[in-house]
């Protein structure tokens, strides 16, 4: 019965999954909370590795006792309403960005955190509090689309036994029409199965067109199977790849004034410190903040998870290079997993030696976000509208304030309606405040 309830929250069916998640929630026993989060996860609106739902998501985080989570979609926001609400319903911190790729002029001459393509950046926004404003990134969408059929248009062509339709393969692998290049790489995959008759055919096809051994494809499961196709099909070198140019993806400025007409966040997304675009964290991170920067995202598992010992120890010193330099500028930093392959780790392990002396640093910043969108929902309040700048022009007061409202608990039921019911939003800014002095409701 549990593991239908499940599949069935993370229907592409609303109704099925708001059924599915009371139900669930009314037999599961939550855990007591911890201090651990995960502020980067990707659900099926762009690519989660287990197909889940924003409403799974937000369930499997409380079942883990997470202090909180934070929804990360790729170049949509269309998830957020549903993870706020139950994030609400769960007793669950709940925060939302969105993920995309810009072009970064001032680098354009220097691989970022996109290996190969220099001036390409992986950037992101953080504390969206309203899905339905996802027409302010329609154009960003439909440069998405626009890329992903000319992907595939130019892997059609060097492999006639294997046309993929975007429209018929690709798009039903998805809930709302928001395809990404795993998604792509799936449905080749799907499809050569389908056409070879089999997995085992299916991998000697593979073999056959990229001049590889066949015993070792016939031995990949299918989640190394799909990073296997991903990098000969779409990545540098691949059948389908095209070095971006300045044209490709939206500059920079444009994705960050996008973000602050949302009142979100504008957040640089960090690799691991090899390229040459993230060698000098400081250089990078006051050209972002003269534009407006206001958060920095880290996928720690990428900077100490690693077998080779001299390229831990360098990864690791990167790591903590680059958190020095965020404090120095009181850039709240946030940590997360990604969660958009099959077997990814579903929260970060804290209780590596790597990681358990940033704890303070993730909280801190986890909270800082948590704060803006509580604020942003119910009491009009931004941690990048001017309004808050001039309150608290010191950066560092300013991220005390909001991390002391993000570690307030998830208002009861009762305290929500009246803070959705109240007109005078100036009022709900005094009851916040309030709260956060006293530290509980």
């Amino acid at each position: 019965m549990e593991s239908q309830l499940l599949e069935q929250l993370s229907s592409f069916y609303p109704w099925k999954r708001v059924a599915a998640l009371q139900t669930l929630a009314a037999c599961t026993e939550f855990p007591e909370e911890n201090d651990a989060m995960n502020m980067h996860v990707h659900s099926f609106y762009s690519y989660n590795g287990e197909g889940w739902s924003p409403a799974r998501i937000a369930f499997e985080m409380r079942k883990m006792g997470l202090h909180g989570a934070a929804l990360c979609d790729f170049d949509v926001i269309k998830g957020v309403n549903e993870f706020l609400a139950a994030g609400d319903f769960l007793g669950l911190r709940t925060a939302a960005s969105f993920e995309s790729r810009v072009f970064f002029p001032e680098y354009a001459d220097k691989e970022i955190n996109s290996p190969g393509e220099p001036g390409v950046f992986y950037f992101m926004g953080s504390g969206f509090v309203n899905g339905d404003l996802a027409a302010e990134f329609k154009d960003q969408l439909e440069q998405a689309h626009k890329r992903n059929r000319e992907l595939i248009a130019r892997i059609n062509a060097a492999l006639p036994e294997c046309q993929l339709s975007y429209e018929n393969d690709v798009l039903p692998l998805t809930p709302d029409n928001n395809a990404t290049e795993r998604h792509i790489v799936r449905a080749y995959y799907d499809l050569a199965i389908r056409n070879q008759g089999g997995e085992k055919a299916a991998a000697l096809f593979w073999a056959r067109t990229f001049g590889d051994d066949a015993a070792q494809l016939e031995g990949k499961s299918p989640n190394a199977m799909n990073e296997y196709l991903r990098g000969k099909l779409m990545k540098k070198g691949g059948l389908g790849y095209q070095q971006p140019t300045e044209s490709t993806f939206p500059p920079i400025d444009e994705v960050m004034q996008r973000i602050r007409q949302c009142r979100a966040l504008p957040c640089a997304a960090w690799l691991d410190g090899s390229l040459p675009g993230e060698e000098s964290p400081r250089e990078q991170l006051e050209c972002l903040a003269g534009k407006g920067l206001e958060m920095v995202n880290i996928i720690p598992d990428r900077n100490w998870n690693i077998k080779d010992p001299s390229r831990q120890a360098a990864r690791v010193r990167s790591l903590y290079e680059y958190i020095f330099t965020a404090n120095s500028l009181d850039l709240p930093i946030i940590v997360g997993t990604e969660c958009n392959k099959p077997g990814q780790r579903k929260v970060d392990d804290f209780e590596t030696a790597y990681l358990r002396p940033l704890m303070k640093d993730f909280l801190k910043g986890a909270d800082v976000l948590f704060g803006h969108t509580l604020l942003l929902r119910y009491a009009d309040y931004s941690y990048s509208d001017t309004r808050a700048k001039d309150e608290f022009p010191d950066r560092k007061k300013r991220n005390a304030f909001f991390a002391s409202v993000g570690a307030l608990p998830v208002p009861p039921v009762d305290l929500r309606l009246r803070l959705a019911e109240e007109t005078d939003r100036e009022k709900n800014l005094d009851r916040i405040r309030d709260a956060a002095k006293a530290g509980r409701w």
